[in-house]
Parts: C-alpha cells; sequence; structure tokens
C-alpha cells in the first residue's frame, strides 16, 4: 500500500506541474519555464537532502543520470507538444509512456498479480482512448501527438533507472536527477539562447511547478523501495487524469464521449491495481 500511495503521490503533483508549466511555456516559452522549474526544483532538493543529514548511498544512485537524460528530453518534448495540440490531448498520450516500464519489468522478473494486470490493461487502454479526439484531422492536432509520443518515449525510459536509484536512496536519486536535469536545460538555453528575463509573479508559479515536479520525482523515487517498477510506474503515469481534469475546468478544452471512457478505464485500473 505504500507503494501505491507513493506512486500516486507523484501522479498528483506531476499532474498539476504539467499543466501549470505547460501553459506558462505557452506565453513565456519552454525553454525559459524549464530553465527555472528546473532551479527551482534543484534548490528545492538540495535543501532538502542537506537538512535530511543522509550520506552517499553508493553508485546506484547514479542511474539518476540517464534517468534524467531520458526524462528531461521527454519533458522538453512535452511542453513542446502543448505548443501546437491541446492539453487534454497531449497529457494522456505522453502517459502512454508506462508501456515502457511494463514490458521491461515483467521481462526482468516482476509478476504482478492478476487483478493488478488487468488494472495495468486497463490503465493503458484508458490512455489510448482519452487520447483519440474523434473526427479530428487538424494538422496541428498531429503535430502534438508526435511530440507527445517522444514524450512518452522519453519518460518510459525514465523510470527503469529511477527506480532502482530511488531503491538505493530516494533522496540523493532525486537530487542527482535535478542536477542533470538542471544542466542538460542549462546547456539547451546557452545553445538557443531564449530570453530569460522573467516577471516576479510569473517566477513564482514557475517555481511552485519546479517544486511540484520534484516532488512528483522524489515521489515515485521513494515508491521504488516498495513495489514493482511494473506497477508504480503506470500508477505514477496516471498524472494526465489530473491534467485533463484541470485542462477541462480552467481551459474549457473538450473531452469527448470515448475520452471520458477512457479516463474512467483509467481510475479502473487505478483501483485494480491498489487491490491487487
Amino acid at each position: 500500500m505504500t507503494a501505491i500511495l507513493l506512486a500516486l503521490g507523484a501522479s498528483l503533483f506531476w499532474g498539476v506541474a504539467d499543466f501549470v508549466g505547460p501553459v506558462k511555456g505557452r506565453t513565456l516559452g519552454p525553454l525559459r519555464v524549464l530553465l527555472y522549474v528546473q532551479a527551482a526544483g534543484l534548490a528545492a532538493i538540495a535543501l532538502l537532502v542537506l537538512l535530511s543529514g543522509h550520506g552517499w548511498p553508493g553508485p546506484r544512485v547514479l542511474l539518476a543520470v540517464p534517468a534524467a537524460l531520458s526524462g528531461t528530453l521527454g519533458l522538453y518534448a512535452y511542453y513542446r507538444g502543448m505548443l501546437v495540440g491541446a492539453i487534454s490531448i497531449v497529457a494522456p498520450v505522453a502517459g502512454a509512456s508506462a508501456v515502457i516500464p511494463v514490458g521491461i519489468g515483467i521481462a526482468t522478473g516482476d509478476r504482478p498479480s492478476a487483478p493488478q494486470l488487468a488494472g495495468i490493461a486497463a490503465a493503458l487502454v484508458g490512455v489510448a482512448l482519452a487520447s483519440r479526439e474523434p473526427g479530428e484531422t487538424d494538422r496541428t492536432l498531429a503535430a502534438g501527438v508526435g511530440l507527445a509520443l517522444v514524450a512518452a518515449v522519453g519518460f518510459g525510459f525514465y523510470f527503469p533507472p529511477m527506480h532502482v536509484a530511488g531503491d538505493a536512496d530516494p533522496w540523493w536519486a532525486s537530487l542527482i536527477f535535478r542536477m542533470t536535469s538542471t544542466t542538460v536545460i542549462g546547456l539547451a538555453v546557452l545553445a538557443r539562447r531564449p530570453p530569460i528575463a522573467i516577471r516576479p509573479l510569473d517566477l513564482a508559479v514557475v517555481a511552485a511547478v519546479g517544486i511540484g515536479d520534484m516532488l512528483g520525482n522524489f515521489f515515485f523515487a521513494a515508491s521504488s523501495g516498495h513495489g514493482l517498477v511494473s506497477v508504480t510506474a503506470v500508477l505514477a503515469s496516471l498524472y494526465p487524469v489530473v491534467t485533463i481534469a484541470l485542462a477541462r475546468a480552467v481551459l474549457a478544452e473538450r473531452v469527448a464521449r470515448s475520452q471520458q471512457l477512457g479516463i474512467v478505464l483509467t481510475l479502473a485500473g487505478v483501483a485494480l491495481i491498489s487491490i491487487g
């Protein structure tokens, strides 16, 4: 139950951060927002590690480095996808990233129970249904879905190495992850040279997004010591449910009946995984 609650906590924090961040990215630009998101998250986790007094846990936490490289690529593609596609579409497509850790987990020995397998299948089918906009043929949507698929691959390959790193020590894994992701975004900013000036109110918002994203990473890393990657990754990947709900409530984005069915299936999947 601890793994389930932590993974769902990651999903909640990611769901909110992955709505507010890309919305700000539409007006400020993805790289500018991501720079402050990563910096705020790094400052927060560095302070927490310092206060926790955790010593160096060993080399396994260095697997947070490839996790960060893959996850940061996914996050940038996700933000870019939000520029050209509807949040209600891009988010669930990116959530299909759960397919990758599930496949890797089962291939390497994870043995989820029958209800958990049914829950995983329901959640993945739900994400697939939520990603489809009936009757939509506009090229802008197609571009958003393409970037969302890149995000799904990036997010998918984040989960297995971060699971191992988090099992070693979630504090240091989260710190190394954020150090790496901040460096990657910083190098991208130096290469692309976008404007980085930001108003104090916007800074406060994106800093809060960064702390929320960091907490999502930490909660997932913490769940790694309590559950299978094929289960925790699926639960953590349910953040699109939160993001879609916010897009509907705040931006009044339309959600078709088939997409509503997809959201219901994802929630049913959560229930099955939880009781498994």
